[in-house]
């Protein structure tokens, strides 16, 4: 089994509130999990009205797949995002020796 994550942090800019944020966040969430069928969540800054950050996690039974579908999933978001994207992580773990 091989497990993706990617880690997403995004600078608002002119958000001022934190529904302005959830709003943003809703929004890529689900159009990550529509398209992509991986899981995310809010992991970090909860409180902070501009700073997002996300994480995206998906698993598959080959490192290409997984590889690939995060990959996808990040070109989406810098191509859909109203907020600016200044920092993002791939991991991958494997539980073959």
């Amino acid at each position: 089994m091989i497990i993706g994550v990617l880690h997403l942090e995004f600078r608002l800019h002119g958000n001022k509130s934190l529904k302005g944020k959830r709003k943003v966040a809703l929004s890529l969430k689900q159009k990550l999990r529509n398209k992509f069928n991986v899981s995310v969540a809010e992991i970090e800054a909860m409180d902070i009205h501009d700073k997002l950050v996300l994480g995206v996690v998906t698993t598959a039974n080959a490192t290409e797949r997984v590889e690939s579908r995060l990959a996808k999933a990040l070109s989406m978001v810098e191509a859909i995002s109203p907020a600016e994207l200044i920092r993002c992580n791939t991991e991958i773990f494997s539980d073959s020796d």
